[in-house]
This record gives C-alpha cells, structure tokens and sequence, in this order.
C-alpha cells in the first residue's frame, strides 16, 4: 500500500480520534499491518502517530481551557509508566489474548458512553482517597481508588500492543468521576501523548522504529489531530458521546481483526 493513501487514511483517522479523545492506535496499527509492516513496527509506528496527533489536538483544547491538568498529573503518571513497560516487553509476550480482552473492554466502554450521563457536580462528604475537584465552572469527585489502578493497568495494555487507551480513560472521568465530556476529551488528549510518547520509546529502545513509514503517516497524524480539535470545539457534547460509543464499537471489531491477522 503506497504511504500516501496510507498517511490520508492516518489522517483522517486522527480528526475523528481527536474529536473524542482517544488516540485511536487499534486502527493505524491494523492499517499499517494491512500496509505490509511487521506487527512490532506498526505498534511503534501507532504509537508515534498517537503522540502527535494527540499533542496537536490537545494544544487546541489547552486554548479552549478543556484540559484539567491537576487531574492528569495525579493519574496519568501511572499509565505512564507502565504503557513504558508495556511497549519494552511487548516482544516477549503474545498479544492476542490481550487483544480479545481489550475487546471485551471496548464494547463495554461504547455501551457505557450511551447512558445518560448528567454532566453535574458529585457531591458528597470528603473521604480519604475522593478527590474533590473544581475545574472553571464544573465540580466533580474523583475517586482515586479506582482511577490509578485503572488507568495504570490500562497503559500496561495500551503500551503492549501500540493503543492509548484514551478508549477507557474518557469513560472512566465522564461515569466514575463526573468530569464534563469536552474536559474529559481535552485532558484525555493530553494524557494520550504523554502515554503514548512512553508507549514508543519502549518501542524504539527494542528497535522496532521504521522512520521510513512512521515520519511521514505521524505527519499526517498530526495534520488530523488539529483539525480533529478544531472540530470538537463546535460539537454539542452529547453529540460526542455518542461520537464516542460509535467509534469504541468499530474499535473493538478492529481489534478482532488486528487480533486475527496478527496471530
């Protein structure tokens, strides 16, 4: 497959990805396999196109004040860490189980973005471990407890297999911590680079970078992601959810696919 339809498929990937704050790396890496790479180099090639996209969108959210950066820095640092691990060890452990299983996961997390979620503040007495948070207008309770082990085991899989996991972290902030969905978007966004940028440098210190493809389709990542900000600027949030629950469902079906072609 020539790199120029691929960079235009990347790109146009990277504007809807953007648009609900997820990196979308079960779709590049399935287009770059289809495109002749070996499975390694498509992860680290997705997780290239992952950080730029996602740091392009997020400049754009950062303007629009839709990124919390109080709340990524409290539990992004984890996934961090372990979408580090993830990427480093990923040649030593088959991913196929892990891929039907974050498939499981994905429809669940689609499903969920469907409920009627009220974007209002969550209120309740002050415990150890429940993080009260305002954020411009908005308030809402944070429960640690479950968002760092969360999103941490999250970027263990995500690094693995060359994903962000922004598909987990937007369900996660809009139903268990009651952040806004344009705010849970934009700091998704941010935490999606940060992850991913751990994700390839575990990639490329195990020599799966191929500059000769992955250069120019994060080009056309990045090229996605701003135009994916600007647009998610203008959309109703309701509208994104269901934006969302759309593109997880696809997700998961790719990363059958993925899962498949792969073995």
């Amino acid at each position: 497959m020539n790199v120029i339809i691929v960079s235009t498929v990347v790109c146009a990937l990277a504007m809807t990805m953007t648009m609900t704050g997820r990196g979308g790396g079960n779709f590049y890496v399935l287009v770059l396999i289809l495109a002749g790479q070996a499975i390694h180099h498509a992860a680290a090639s997705g997780q290239l196109i992952l950080m730029l996209s996602a740091a392009a969108g997020m400049l754009i959210f950062n303007k629009h004040k839709m990124v919390d950066w109080k709340l990524a820095l409290v539990i992004d640092p984890p996934t961090d860490i372990m979408a580090f691990v993830g990427g480093y060890f990923s040649a030593y452990v088959s991913s196929t189980a892990l891929k039907f299983l974050l498939t499981g996961l994905l429809v669940i997390a689609g499903f969920l973005m469907l409920v009627n979620v009220k974007d209002r503040p969550i209120t309740g007495k002050k415990k150890l471990g429940y993080w009260h948070r305002r954020y411009g207008d908005e308030e809402y309770v944070v429960n640690l407890w479950l968002a760092i082990p969360i999103t941490a085991t999250v970027g263990l899989a995500a690094g693995a297999v060359g994903i962000s996991g922004g598909s987990f972290k937007v369900p996660l902030m809009v139903l268990l911590c009651g952040v806004p969905m344009r705010s849970s978007v934009g700091t998704s966004s941010a935490m999606v680079s940060i992850t991913a940028l751990m994700g390839f440098t575990g990639h490329v210190i195990s020599g799966h970078f191929d500059p000769q493809w992955a250069i120019p389709v994060a080009c056309a990542g990045m090229l996605g992601g701003v135009i994916g900000g600007k647009l998610t600027i203008k959309i109703e949030p309701r509208k994104l959810k269901v934006i969302f629950a759309i593109t997880t469902l696809a997700a998961a079906i790719v990363m059958v696919m993925n899962a498949l072609l792969t073995r």
